[in-house]
């Protein structure tokens, strides 16, 4: 064998999600359901790692037993609440209303239990959509199709 391969990174063990730092913060909030740490920890990892928000810190939400997740989606960026919630866990008005209430954007994560993460903007009250994006443009095509009488 040569040096190289000895050298090679030894792959993490096998429950390396137990001794990761941000792992052993969210069980030090000591929250009850190891289903919603478990969770937050996955919504944490990708906030991070992969679309690599900025400032992401854990939460703990003692009214509602949950971990929440702030931070930013970039620098400069103003500041989301993130609610990782386990798909099998319900999720009440009064629940979003209270994370609403803490006065900061809100991203609803689903979390299904082969790790799929589905995020949803929660807003307060009704939010008109964006105009489409892209290089759409009127036609003037449009029917006019009259109607037809019964007679």
């Amino acid at each position: 064998m040569s040096d190289a391969s000895n050298s090679a990174e030894k792959p993490p063990p096998p429950n390396w999600i137990l001794h990761h730092p941000a792992y052993q913060q969210m069980k030090s909030l000591e929250i009850e359901d190891s289903a919603q740490v478990h969770a937050a920890f996955l919504v944490f990892m990708d906030l991070t790692e992969v679309r690599q928000w900025k400032e992401v810190s854990c939460v703990k939400s003692p009214e509602l037993q949950v971990i929440l997740l702030e931070g930013r989606e970039k620098e400069g960026a103003p500041v989301q609440t993130v609610l990782p919630l386990p798909v099998h866990r319900s999720l009440s008005h009064k629940s979003i209303r209270h994370v609403l209430d803490r006065g900061f954007p809100m991203l609803l994560c689903a979390v299904a239990c082969d790790s799929t993460l589905v995020y949803q903007r929660m807003t307060d009250g009704l939010v008109t959509p964006d105009p489409p994006a892209g290089p759409f443009q009127d036609l003037g095509r449009r029917q006019h199709r009259k109607r037809r009488q019964k007679p």
